[in-house]
């Protein structure tokens, strides 16, 4: 029986948080470059063709990404069992993507206003019938995953420098954007026959992966709701300018929750096979530490992007982007809430196969941005879609904390991260008053090292303080 060498967890993090931050780069090299070429406008047009595309791409793939996770995690050490489950999944894959494939060209030919941005998009509905990252993040090969976004990531910085010059060359970073992900999915097939062999797989095989995976898409399709139906209602009731002030201040707010959603990547494949091995009280404590990592950097992140917002838009963006710096302070909060849910989803609800407390937390956030959404973008447009989206991440933490109240210790959790919560509010109020004669660059790059320094202080304090408090409470 051929086993998968798998590395440690700190090992797999760091792997892909190399990539996480290659993935903020990205946004940092080219999206000053694009605001500036393409302007507000011209990135409403490709982020609502994309937030499209996405949809089609998201039924393709149904609840694959974590349900195929998952099930390779559980066996992994188990070659023919591992074989015929990837491949039994990834036939249903296939023919869920053949159907989206099919619908989106009806879509092209029938509903698109813009055909030629929509036929662009094509090579993304093929790359999500080829993708099966799921299956590598199952068996923990990070780096592999990792050295190929970073070179595909590479790729992409290239081909827009290169050819992207003006504003009708919104097509052509469509299509360099497209080929990418086509590209990311293609590479992996050449190591997949290094930990899968041939198999019979029959049709019963196929079918028995139906309804769970119809169940995690559920929440997958929620998620989507508060994630990309903003900038489609924004498009369809206010403006595509809306939809890129939108789209771009996003850009920069992916940077903490990435690294964010790279621990939760890392962590479920480890503590599903935990779980599966009946590990259980090892899973509850990297469900503590990762928690309280989770929350340091979501707070000093956050806070910081929100304290240095007024000087970053302008040297970011240039000018005519000056309504980020608000859509910052409504967004980034929600980063917080984001954390938080975010390990208890892949830590805990998932592994555990809780997938119906996992819905029904996804369905209400997704109501309440949907509801509030309707109510606040026709009058504060993008502004009030920020505002759904922080009401959504709220409810769907809340949702989750009260599904695993009673299995988990909360309010240790809470005890915690509170040092991190308080450092991040001493920093931001600091920031806040501290006013700098120096413009541009320089400006920001005094606030960043101020509020490190700040952050730090404030919980080197709070250690002191509670060492202290200890050695009083030994003493009595």
């Amino acid at each position: 029986m051929k086993q998968v060498k798998v590395a440690s967890i700190k090992t797999n993090f760091i792997y892909n948080t190399a990539y996480q931050i290659m993935a903020i780069v990205v946004p940092l090299i080219t999206t000053p470059y694009l605001s500036r070429v393409l302007g507000a406008e011209y990135i409403g047009i490709f982020s609502y063709a994309f937030s499209v595309v996405y949809y089609f791409g998201l039924f393709a793939m149904l609840g694959v990404n974590n349900y195929g996770n998952r099930s390779i995690a559980a066996i992994r050490d188990d070659e023919d069992a591992r074989s015929k489950t990837f491949w039994s999944i990834y036939f249903f894959q296939i023919v869920t993507s053949l159907m989206m494939f099919v619908l989106y060209v009806m879509y092209i030919a029938i509903l698109c206003d813009d055909k030629t941005i929509g036929w662009i998009m094509i090579p993304y509905i093929i790359s999500c019938g080829l993708d099966i990252n799921w299956f590598f993040f199952g068996i923990e090969q990070f780096k592999l995953t990792t050295i190929r976004n970073i070179f595909i990531k590479i790729f992409s910085i290239v081909g827009i420098f290169i050819f992207v010059k003006k504003p009708t060359d919104v097509y052509l970073y469509a299509l360099i954007y497209v080929l990418s992900q086509f590209l990311s999915q293609v590479i992996l097939w050449v190591s997949v026959g290094k930990y899968v062999r041939k198999c019979k797989i029959h049709f019963s095989d196929i079918t028995q992966h139906i309804k769970p995976n119809i169940i995690l898409f559920i929440p997958l399709l929620a998620i989507s709701l508060y994630k990309i139906m903003d900038k489609i209602m924004l498009g369809a009731i206010v403006s595509k300018v809306e939809v890129g002030y939108y789209e771009s201040s996003e850009r920069v707010i992916q940077v903490p929750v990435a690294l964010i959603n790279s621990l939760g990547t890392v962590m479920l494949p480890r503590i599903s096979n935990l779980i599966a091995n009946n590990e259980r009280k090892q899973s509850e404590k990297y469900l503590r530490k990762s928690i309280s990592f989770a929350m340091f950097l979501s707070f000093s992140m956050g806070f910081g992007i929100m304290a240095v917002a007024k000087e970053f838009v302008p040297v970011f963006y240039g000018q005519g982007f000056e309504k980020c710096v608000l859509i910052f302070q409504v967004l980034l909060p929600s980063c917080f809430f984001l954390a938080f849910a975010n390990v208890i989803r892949t830590q805990y609800l998932i592994p555990n196969k809780m997938d119906k407390e996992f819905t029904v937390s996804i369905i209400t956030g997704a109501m309440v941005n949907f509801t509030i959404n309707l109510i606040l973008i026709p009058k504060f447009a993008s502004i009030g879609a920020g505002v759904g989206t922080l009401c959504a991440e709220a409810s769907v933490c809340l949702m989750q904390c009260t599904f695993v109240r009673k299995k988990v210790n909360l309010r240790q959790y809470l005890i915690d991260i509170c040092p991190f919560f308080i450092a991040g509010l001493v920093m931001y109020f600091s920031l806040q008053n501290i006013v700098l004669k120096n413009n541009g660059l320089v400006a920001i790059a005094i606030k960043i090292f101020l509020g490190i320094v700040i952050y730090g202080i404030v919980l080197a304090m709070y250690v002191l303080i509670q060492k202290k408090w200890k050695k009083s409470l030994d003493k009595d």
